[in-house]
């Protein structure tokens, strides 16, 4: 799972022809450590076919206010560099992995 350190590093992967799943957290925050094993999980398995990426939300502040993010874990589907969906709290495996799908069998 890449971790997005900077707003080039996000620049460079929105980039890329293919969807992306962003996944805002701070260490401190005790929801993203229980969401971050779940996106963790699911970047592995889609590796292919998707662009899974974190982003600290303490050490990339710009990119977070950027995208408006209030609450953490906030997570962003991106399709061509434009934001398709957003989800706010833990997410199950199943729900990701459902929303992953329907960007890859249309990507």
């Amino acid at each position: 799972m890449r971790e997005i350190k900077n707003v080039s590093e996000f620049q460079a992967i929105a980039a890329q022809n293919k969807p992306v799943l962003l996944d805002f957290y701070a260490d401190w925050c005790g929801p993203c450590r229980v969401q971050l094993p779940i996106v963790e999980q699911l970047a592995d398995k889609y590796s292919d076919e998707f662009i899974i990426a974190k982003v600290n939300v303490d050490n990339v502040g710009e990119l977070a206010q950027e995208f408006g993010v209030r609450s953490i874990p906030s997570l962003f589907f991106l399709q061509g560099n434009e934001v398709k969906e957003r989800l706010v709290g833990i997410q199950s495996a199943a729900t990701l992995e459902k929303k992953i799908e329907s960007y890859t069998v249309t990507a």
